[in-house]
């Protein structure tokens, strides 16, 4: 009899192999599948309007400083408060899921990535325990209804050394008064005034082009002193000589037919840049009212020299004014040769302005 082989058996396969071989294609599909179905159901489409937007906003913020300044200092304006730009990221994205557009949403990536590049590194709190010196300024204001207070509230804040602006020769002695107690050595040049618990020497009025024009010389030597908006000092400490400078720039205005007009503060600023290039000293800070955030261009003869307490050691953006509901930081701490450990912002005075202050060390 001729023997026959049986049939051959069909190939084992485990659930698990007819799962994979049946599923891996479905897989592998599902991604193109998902974006055929996101093209045709138009969300690519969706939101034009809010994707420009978006792409807009993250553009003036990465290209902020291409913004002409010629009519009007827009650019300056922009600078100014370009921190706040990131408050239209959430309104933006808001939108883009109302409109259930996909493009809106990729396009927001651009102003989040740019502004967390420009100001993320503010949102951590970096000050440091310590510091051999701490430094404070104070736009007092020179309609202070209360400068005896205001001056009792600073010395309530320990600080080593102090700066004032804006000072009116009616509130001068009511300052003086008040400090005398806590700051054995102060200069007083002009609206400006240095208080210190170390001995100061080598005081002196800093011109910064406060008096501009064909009529500037022809003032009296003293009535251009009363006007003086800068300062020099140095004081000792115990670790050398420490230079310090008081500033403040002049104001700037917003109005419609004017723009943003900075013509004064960015005079005053070129003008303690300079003087600040020339100065060899080795330890240097800078404290006042500069009437402009650290962004602004028109800062960058000083930013170029100094660098911000705030920025190095601070906790957040530390804004300073208005007193009410503070929008910017235009009073500054800059130093050069020193390291910031620690930057924050008093609580409210008299002033318009709020009062901040810093920790040094060498």
């Amino acid at each position: 009899m001729r023997q026959t082989s049986p049939p051959a058996a069909p190939p084992t396969t485990t659930p698990e192999a007819e799962a994979t071989r049946g599923t891996a294609p479905a897989r592998s599909r599902l991604p193109l599948a998902a974006l055929r179905r996101a093209v045709r159901s138009g969300a690519w489409k969706r939101g034009p309007v809010l994707t420009g937007a978006a792409l807009l906003l993250g553009l003036v913020m990465l290209l902020h400083a291409e913004i002409p300044n010629r009519i009007g200092s827009h650019g300056s304006l922009v600078e100014t408060f370009l921190p706040w730009f990131g408050l239209f990221v959430p309104v933006l994205a808001a939108g883009a899921l109302w409109r259930r557009s996909a493009a809106a949403v990729l396009a927001l990536v651009l102003p989040v990535t740019v502004w967390l590049s420009l100001f993320g590194g503010l949102l951590a709190d970096k000050s440091e325990p310590g510091g051999d010196l701490t430094v404070a300024t104070h736009n007092v204001g020179a309609d202070n209804p209360d400068p005896a207070g205001t001056a009792r509230h600073l010395v309530a804040s320990g600080v080593d050394v102090l700066a004032l602006e804006e000072i009116t020769a009616e509130d001068r002695t009511a300052y003086e008064k008040e400090l005398a107690g806590a700051y054995p050595y102060h200069t007083v040049q002009g609206t400006v005034g240095l208080w210190s618990r170390l001995p100061l020497s080598h005081t002196r009025p800093v011109d910064i082009r406060t008096d501009y024009g064909p009529l500037a010389d022809t003032k009296p030597a003293d009535v251009q002193a009363a006007d003086g908006r800068a300062l020099r000092a140095t004081v000792a400490t115990d670790r050398g000589p420490l230079v310090v400078y008081v500033a403040h720039l002049g104001s700037v205005r917003l109005n419609p037919r004017a723009g943003f007009w900075t013509d004064s503060r960015d005079r005053n600023a070129r003008a303690l840049g300079d003087v600040l290039a020339a100065d060899p000293s080795e330890r240097v800070i800078l404290l006042g009212d500069l009437n402009g955030s650290l962004d602004d261009r028109a800062l960058a003869g000083i930013t170029s020299q100094l660098h911000s307490t705030q920025d190095a050691a601070g906790d957040g953006f530390g804004f300073s004014w208005p007193a009410t509901f503070p929008v910017a930081r235009i009073d500054q701490i800059l130093v050069r040769g020193l390291e910031p450990t620690g930057s924050w912002v008093l609580s409210a005075t008299g002033s318009d302005h709020l009062p901040v202050a810093a920790g040094i060390s060498w």
